[in-house]
């Protein structure tokens, strides 16, 4: 029913006033008849209409002008007053409806000094040139409490509009926070399926070319080292197909019956991945330091990944037929290093792309099946200082369409931790990774000048 008026009032603004205005006025007259029991009453009928009529005719402007609209009705008020009328609300109602309306679309400062101005005007009228002589509480108390009421009410609703103003406005922007954060975990989840693919794509397809062309090499002189190079590639592409499936799972409705349920890799597997290097001819050493502490799934996965995309990179890029991995465990921290002795070539830091890999000129395959790497020619250190390679001290060259090095710096940020990479003095390439035993909120990328 409330609402229903509402509406009724909000759509029919000029009806509304009319008609207030016009009742208004009929109180205005039926209260002029009214005073104290037993005193005189005034005999003042043609000023009283017309005070009347020029009050209630101010309230058709009291949402353009609520000011003015608030002295015309006070100085009537006042007029009224000054004939010896008894201030009653029926005298007031004028007045007190343009204070409410100034109180609702005003501040509160304005409203009250209008509220104290109205009172002082009718008060001291009534006090000093009411020729009637009312007990001195309809004159004084009367008005001031009568006055009080409309500027209280307008002041609430003139709050609760805010209120609801300032409730709809919160809504709205979390509305909007709602839809920028579901768009930013779309984006954050495609990066992260993204990332996964690319370390599956990188090292299974980086390991079965090499298993691959050095079968091929192998086939006519060491028949019996290509049964076991075959061999390790059927393991290979068997797990690249069963990590793709996991991968790719990710992108499926959760109630679908073909979901794997097979953990993300960690560092447990890390002796498995360590051996698949070994059929290309790199050799992995794994040391431990500290006490080694359980690690929550993703920063054991990103450890796995970070381990996984450095070999791969030393295997397809360094001429180095061993690395090394270091774990190193602390109170709250575990620090990953990968480093190789041999020089890298052009696009080492890209890595990843694996696939598209094809042994450099001067790289071939030795008797016992590993492959030989060339030294790398003045080209290719050329092309390796101009891609960023800088003196051999600054960080690893990218390649145009690598981003193994970049997805794992992405890696290391989303669980909290850093990563570093760079050409060691003594030789060869190292990537560093420190991680803490439990995710946290990721860092911000840093950006050199």
């Amino acid at each position: 029913m409330n609402d229903s008026l509402q509406r009724y009032a909000d759509e029919h603004v000029r009806t509304v006033d009319t008609m207030s205005a016009v009742l208004l006025f009929a109180m205005f007259l039926f209260g002029s008849e009214l005073g104290a029991s037993g005193g005189p009453r005034p005999d003042a009928v043609g000023p009283t209409i017309t005070l009347a009529a020029v009050s209630c005719a101010a309230l058709l402007r009291q949402r353009s002008r609520p000011r003015t609209v608030v002295a015309v009705t006070a100085v009537a008020a006042a007029g009224a007053s000054a004939l010896g009328h008894l201030l009653t609300p029926l005298m007031l109602g004028p007045l007190m409806l343009a204070l409410y309306r100034l109180a609702v679309l005003t501040g509160r400062g304005t409203a009250r000094r209008c509220f104290f101005a109205s009172v002082t005007l009718v008060i001291a009228t009534a006090t000093v040139v009411e020729p009637v002589h009312h007990p001195w509480p309809f004159r004084t108390v009367g008005p001031a409490a009568w006055l009080l009421l409309p500027v209280v009410a307008g002041n609430a609703v003139r709050l609760r509009e805010a209120y609801l103003e300032a409730v709809q406005a919160r809504a709205e922007y979390a509305e909007r926070s709602r839809e920028d954060e579901a768009r930013h975990r779309v984006a954050e989840e495609r990066m992260r399926i993204a990332r996964e693919l690319h370390d599956v794509v990188a090292h299974h397809l980086a390991l079965a070319h090499a298993q691959a062309g050095t079968a091929a090499h192998l086939a006519r002189t060491h028949p019996d080292h290509v049964r076991r190079i075959l061999t390790e590639l059927a393991g290979t592409t068997s797990s690249a197909l069963r990590e793709m499936k996991g991968t790719v799972a990710l992108l499926r409705r959760p109630d679908d019956p073909g979901t794997p349920l097979a953990p993300s890799p960690g560092l447990a597997q890390l002796t498995e991945l360590t051996r698949t290097f070994a059929s290309t001819g790199l050799t992995v050493t794994v040391a431990t330091e500290g006490k080694e502490r359980p690690l929550s799934p993703g920063v054991g996965l990103t450890a796995y990944r970070i381990v996984q995309e450095a070999l791969t990179n030393v295997s397809k890029h360094a001429s180095s037929r061993s690395a090394r991995v270091r774990l190193r465990y602390s109170y709250d921290r575990l620090t990953v290093t990968v480093t190789d002795d041999g020089a890298g070539a052009v696009g080492a830091a890209g890595g990843g792309d694996g696939a598209n890999a094809a042994p450099a000129p001067g790289h071939g395959f030795g008797l016992d099946g590993t492959r030989r790497r060339a030294r790398p020619t003045e080209n290719d250190l050329q092309a390796e200082h101009s891609a960023g390679g800088g003196d051999g001290a600054g960080a690893m060259p990218v390649a145009a369409d690598g981003f193994g090095l970049i997805g794992m710096r992405e890696r290391a940020r989303s669980v909290g931790g850093t990563l570093q990479a760079g050409h060691r003095v003594e030789g060869g390439f190292e990537v560093t990774t420190e991680l803490p035993l439990y995710p946290s909120a990721p860092r911000p990328e840093e950006r050199t000048p």
